[in-house]
């Protein structure tokens, strides 16, 4: 569940939150499943997750090294995720690579961001 699909010809994206047996289609091809980056690939100190515990909830910064947020190079969205929620912030050029959640620090599972230039990143 909560898995994410993308067109590869328009890029439209496609947010799984319930299972079923059909297939998804777009531009008259099947969609293709995102694969989560967790660290092992290159460039991860730019975009693994990091999350801190605030006064107010939980804070998603993106990368150890604050990553790029320029026109062509961006990150557009950033989630929490739990047992029984799910936060999603999006981001534009030119602002900071972070944001703050008023979800429990503890309460927070998984935590994921996408890059528009390399894809799905996750902290568990």
């Amino acid at each position: 569940m909560l898995e994410l699909y993308e067109c590869d010809k328009c890029k439209q994206m496609v947010l799984i939150v319930q299972e079923g047996p059909g297939s998804l289609v777009c531009c008259d091809q099947p969609m293709i499943q995102m694969q989560e980056k967790s660290g092992a690939e290159e460039g991860k100190e730019k975009h693994i997750p990091v999350v801190e515990k605030t006064e107010k909830g939980t804070r998603v910064k993106v990368g150890s090294i604050p990553h790029p947020m320029v026109d062509d190079h961006f990150i557009q969205w950033i989630e929490v995720i739990g047992d029984s929620f799910l936060q999603t912030e999006t981001l534009k050029p030119g602002e900071n690579p972070e944001k703050e959640f008023c979800v429990p620090f503890e309460k927070v599972k998984k935590v994921r961001i996408f890059c528009n230039k390399h894809g799905f990143w996750i902290k568990k």
